[in-house]
């Protein structure tokens, strides 16, 4: 069997594209893997250079990968997006990916571990989760707003009963089942903001 030296895939859901290359840049490898069939493949395979788009799951496969004896290279998608030489589909991208890892001075992602990964998954999560509750808050504060009471600013809110009793005494029910289904998500959504990361992570 000819010698691999570099190989692009295209992860998925369930089928992977592998496009590969020898020595001489021809290619000698084409072929698609179910997620099962991944690492048997590349465990028996000779170590070489795997590269992959930098996108969801890529880390976790490049850490397989690694552990396997592979070099693997994580190429932002925007700079192999520039070597698909034909019409959008997973072999032309594992081909652009193959062909975009072998530039000397292309930018590579960090291959992140697993702790680090969880640490900017919390953050990140955490960003998501102050963003809809300072929406929520403005929400209240605007429905609050329509009955004809005066909103403190935001950062004053620290409890539901600010403006309450304007609310209750609003003539029409909409406002006070509004508010009444807006308060139930501000107490759900209230918890999940005060996370944080661990020092060390």
């Amino acid at each position: 069997m000819v010698e691999v030296t570099r190989i692009g895939m295209d992860t998925s859901k369930s089928v992977f594209q592998l496009h590969g290359v020898d020595a001489a840049e021809r290619p000698v490898l084409r072929r698609r893997l179910r997620r099962g069939e991944v690492v048997k493949f590349f465990a028996s395979l000779a170590p070489c250079a795997v590269g992959l788009e930098a996108c969801g799951g890529a880390h976790h496969w490049a850490r397989v990968l690694g552990e396997l004896g592979h070099a693997v290279k994580l190429v932002p998608p925007q700079y192999a997006k520039a070597y698909v030489k034909r019409n959008k589909n997973d072999a032309a991208d594992a081909a652009a990916i193959c062909e975009a890892m072998s530039r000397p001075h292309m930018p590579l992602v960090p291959v992140k571990t697993a702790a680090r990964q969880a640490a900017c998954l919390l953050v990140s999560e955490r960003s998501r989760l102050v963003r809809e509750r300072t929406r929520l808050a403005n929400r209240l504060r605007g429905l609050a707003m329509d009955p004809g009471s005066r909103a403190s600013p935001l950062a004053g809110v620290t409890s539901l009963g600010w403006c309450r009793g304007a609310v209750w005494r609003a003539s029409r029910r909409c406002w006070r089942g509004c508010w009444s289904a807006r308060c139930r998500s501000w107490r759900r959504w209230r918890w999940p903001t005060r996370w944080r990361a661990s020092p060390g992570s």
